[in-house]
């Protein structure tokens, strides 16, 4: 196994969920842990170097090649599409996408077409075509639960974890529109010209999740 793999990882809750991952798997990540200003990080036991990126950044790197591996989680595959293969789900960075409305009106019982605010335009009209709804969509970069306040939208899409910024808000979630976690992504050119490797890699990290359930 001399080819070192590269894999990118998503800064945040995610990277720290990989990191115990991949050190219940044996693997040594104390650079990663401790990166200072490196922006490249070898793991000392295993033919592994690490990037830290923001999510849809994993994405552009493992697409472009440079990046063998990613792990990114789902939201951000459903929204930037996808020219890679999605091999594993880890389990962690669990979520839903979720449609929500203020609390007491009525989304569904009316004709007019409805404005919906998101900060993930692609998901929700994915959503909405689904349904054969005809919507318009904002794009918000900032807390998207301002936009039914301000009745700038009937409703919105976004991530949901615990509903308590919805609740606060006066806002309650109607559907859900899919389920998220984190995800193990792979160059489509990297899977033939390093099976091997990303196979080991793979095969490793089923064993530590399988391992997981079984304790569970």
């Amino acid at each position: 196994m001399s080819q070192k793999l590269r894999i990118a990882l998503t800064k945040g809750r995610l990277q720290d969920k990989s990191v115990e991952l991949f050190e219940a798997m044996g693997l040594d990540c104390t650079p990663i842990k401790e990166p200072g200003r490196r922006l490249l990080l070898t793991v000392p036991n295993y033919p592994l170097e690490a990037v830290l990126a923001k999510a849809p950044d994993v994405i552009t790197y493992v697409e472009h090649g440079v990046c063998d591996l990613g792990i990114v989680g789902k939201d951000t595959i459903l929204e930037k599409g996808k020219s890679f293969y999605e091999v594993l789900d880890l389990g962690f960075g669990k979520c839903r996408f979720a449609l929500a409305v203020k609390q007491g009106s009525d989304f569904y019982g009316t004709y007019k077409t409805r404005r919906i605010a998101s900060k993930y335009p692609n998901v929700t009209r994915a959503f909405f075509e689904k349904k054969g709804m005809d919507v318009d969509i904002i794009k918000i970069e900032g807390s998207v639960e301002l936009a039914p306040l301000l009745e700038l939208a009937d409703g919105i899409v976004d991530i949901v974890e615990t509903g308590a910024t919805l609740r606060e808000n006066g806002l309650v979630p109607i559907e859900d529109v899919a389920q998220v976690s984190a995800r193990l992504i792979v160059n489509t050119a990297s899977m033939k010209l390093h099976k091997s490797q990303i196979e080991d890699f793979i095969g490793r990290c089923e064993a530590e999740l399988e391992k997981r359930r079984e304790q569970a």
